[in-house]
């Protein structure tokens, strides 16, 4: 039976120079997550507005659940401007007072995630009171046995060190990146090296896992037995917009599979290396590579299935370059 995961905050559209692509960590996370085997969903909400129609029927295209995603009458559907540099880094300006700022905890809602196998979530889905108050609702709404992911993603000032100290309260599993840790690490007064940090992190926040990405170094597992450090993998970025997201995907379902932390890396920085590879967040990944996370329910037909999907929504632009 697959693994219920849900992807819960942003939705959104990425307005990038080539054109607009469905977005938001919580989304892309759980298309990757569908890709890797899980029984995906994504619980936000959009306008009511043909850009939050689009999504939804996008979404619903490549298999991914959107019956926790609500519409909202007063607010339009999330959009991002993205500007990519010449590294493939992207810069983001982001509009407030969009429909995923009023999320709302609903009883069916927490129904959906009293069901789920794992969680992930993120600093910006909290950036307005609403929403914050319904993302912690619907963490604590898991089951006590579900991995709850938090995927620090620091956009502009839409952070503070009191969400990201109760969101690692509520968290399992920490996923961050070499320029979020500096930060938080001034917010909530780490000090020493990485390693010292990640590991006051895990100890502080009784964590399962923290799941540290460097770029193109690689990253740093560490699951308080073993530490697991990648030194990345060579690869021409197209840009790197959805690599953390698919990078967490493949952290999250190593996990419910059991693999052992050394698996565990290598996958997630092949995954996130050829996300890096693409032009946009959720390219399709190499079949030979979704099938390490099978569990044997879903065959190969049903994944390459999932693979034409994605070019189809995403109108074919999201192609591998030359590597």
């Amino acid at each position: 039976m697959k693994p219920k995961v849900i992807g819960l905050g942003e939705l959104l559209w990425d307005v990038l120079p080539s054109g607009p692509r469905m977005g938001g960590a919580p989304a892309n996370f759980a298309c990757h997550a569908r890709s890797l085997g899980a029984d995906a969903r994504i619980v936000s909400r959009v306008g009511q507005d043909e850009s939050g129609e689009h999504l939804i029927r996008s979404l619903a295209e490549l298999g991914v659940s959107t019956a926790g995603i609500s519409r909202d009458e007063s607010h339009p559907t999330g959009t991002v401007e993205v500007e990519l540099g010449p590294d493939g880094q992207p810069t983001y300006i982001i509009p407030a007072g969009v429909a995923w700022d009023c999320m709302q905890a609903d009883p069916p809602l927490i129904a959906l995630m009293e069901e789920a196998d794992a969680v992930c979530f993120g600093t910006l889905g909290q950036r307005a009171r609403m929403s914050r108050e319904a993302i912690h609702r619907l963490v604590r709404a898991t089951p006590a046995g579900a991995l709850r992911i938090f995927d620090v993603n620091l956009r502009q000032d839409f952070f503070s060190a009191e969400v990201i100290h109760h969101s690692l309260q509520m968290a399992n599993v920490l996923k961050l990146g070499d320029g979020e840790l500096p930060v938080i690490a001034s917010l909530l007064s780490l000090g020493g090296t990485v390693r010292r940090q990640l590991g006051e992190l895990f100890d502080r926040y009784a964590l399962r896992m923290v799941a540290y990405t460097r770029g193109a170094s690689g990253s740093i597992l560490w699951d308080g037995k073993h530490w697991c450090e990648h030194p990345g993998l060579s690869t021409e970025v197209a840009d790197t917009i959805g690599a953390g997201d698919s990078f967490a995907a493949a952290v999250t379902q190593g996990l419910l599979l059991g693999w052992p932390v050394e698996r565990i890396s290598d996958a997630a920085n092949e995954v996130a290396a050829h996300v890096c590879s693409c032009t946009g967040a959720i390219p399709p990944l190499p079949e030979d590579l979704r099938r390490r996370f099978q569990r044997g329910d879903m065959g190969s037909q049903e994944a390459a299935t999932f693979s034409d999907d994605v070019m189809e929504v995403h109108g074919g632009l999201a192609g591998k370059t030359t590597a």
